[in-house]
């Protein structure tokens, strides 16, 4: 016997009701997935485009010319690598406090490289990248010193190849003594006392007061005097004669003396006005002066210390302020209102003296080969500086690109 079907239930068809309230929902579903899909797309735009605005800067940063040199330019990348490299060996300290000074330095370096490149280029001086190799193995130095160390051997090339053979074997030259003295007075007692018999350069160890230029100079050409003064006086004076007094109000003296008044006194502290003077006979001459004279107005008229636009006003000092034992031994011995006899101080410096010049001889002389250096030096950058006087170069490193410069050598320490 056959089964009872079972009857079939009939489909449930939606209202229209309903279908409005499903295509709702689904519109608004399809709504909110598109929104966030834009959402999260803009978001990853904005943060890709951030690294991206970070990058490029950057980037640009790295890339942008600092230095020009007759068209050949210099990126920020190369002046850290080279500043860097200037570094090694510094610590941190050093390299914020001396950061703008090493940067000059480095740039000077950049250019004066790049100058010499094109010059020896001209005149087919070339240094082989085996020459460099070969030096950066000698000296146990990595691929930042390569451009260092190719300056520096095209630089002794140039000078070996080029202006060393341009000199005579033989030039003109004198053989002087030279001592420079602070007075007149100080000048004619020597004068006196070699043409008596004393010996000219042992005096000049005992009354120089410049020690660089001091004694017996040997034989010199007339580009290696001291200064013009001297040359004048070696070339034109008398052989065996010692030149009068020659005065020079630029030459530099290790010497001074101080006229210290002390204007007040309380416990271990002075009130002080003072005077620096070039010679111990002009300290006595304005000393003289402030007999019938005003102290404060002597000082902006002769004194050499900083303090003469205020009279030579001191204000309180204790011991060691002026960092002078001369000095502190006088000052805080003086009475208030007491003016110090000429105090001596070879601790300052200060300006105008008189040169003595005795000529040995003089005539065609054999250069010897530290007066040969010396010529090839001067000649080699004479030519440099003509060759920057006729270049043009550019230099676009402010603060802030020296400050930035700075960070990124330090933050790859």
């Amino acid at each position: 016997m056959a089964k009872k079907q079972k009857k079939a239930t009939p489909e449930r068809v939606p209202t229209k009701h309903q279908l409005s309230k499903w295509q709702r929902q689904m519109k608004i579903r399809r709504i909110v997935i598109i929104a966030a899909a834009v959402f999260l797309v803009g978001i990853s735009i904005w943060v890709g485009y951030g690294y991206y605005k970070d990058y490029k800067a950057s980037t640009a940063a790295w890339r942008e010319v600092m230095i020009d040199v007759n068209g050949v330019n210099f990126t920020m990348e190369y002046f850290v690598n080279l500043f860097d490299a200037y570094t090694t060996g510094m610590n941190s300290t050093i390299i914020k406090n001396y950061g703008y000074y090493i940067a000059n330095t480095v740039s000077g370096g950049i250019i004066d490289a790049e100058l010499l490149r094109q010059g020896a280029n001209s005149l087919n001086i070339t240094v082989t990248t085996g020459e460099v190799d070969a030096k950066l193995k000698e000296l146990g130095s990595d691929e930042a010193y390569r451009d260092i160390i190719r300056a520096s051997l095209l630089e002794e090339k140039l000078k070996e190849e080029y202006f060393g053979p341009g000199l005579n074997n033989t030039m003109e030259q004198a053989h002087v003594q030279v001592m420079l003295v602070e007075s007149q007075e100080v000048a004619a007692e020597l004068i006196a006392e070699i043409e008596a018999g004393g010996n000219f350069t042992a005096l000049a160890k005992e009354f120089s007061c410049n020690s660089s230029v001091e004694g017996d100079l040997g034989w010199l050409p007339e580009e290696l005097m001291p200064n013009t003064l001297i040359a004048n006086a070696a070339f034109n004076g008398t052989v065996g004669d010692i030149s009068q007094p020659i005065y020079d109000a630029t030459a530099i003296k290790d010497v001074g003396y101080w006229l210290i008044e002390v204007t007040d006194k309380e416990d271990d502290k002075i009130k002080a006005r003072v005077m620096l003077l070039g010679s111990e006979a002009e300290a006595e001459q304005v000393k003289a002066k402030l007999v019938g004279g005003n102290f404060s107005s002597l000082a902006k008229e002769y004194s050499q210390h900083e303090s003469k636009d205020e009279g030579g006003e001191l204000g309180w000092l204790q011991v060691g302020n002026m960092s002078s034992t001369a000095f502190d031994q006088v000052a805080f011995n003086l009475a208030v209102n007491e003016v110090s006899e000429p105090v001596k101080d070879e601790s300052v410096q200060t300006t105008g003296g008189y040169w003595l010049v005795k000529v040995i001889d003089r005539g065609d002389h054999q250069l010897s080969d530290n007066v040969k250096q010396q010529l090839i030096n001067n000649h080699y950058n004479d030519w440099l500086g003509n060759r920057a006087n006729q270049s043009t170069i550019n230099t676009y490193l402010d603060v802030d690109k020296i400050s930035w410069a700075i960070n990124q050598v330090l933050a790859g320490r």
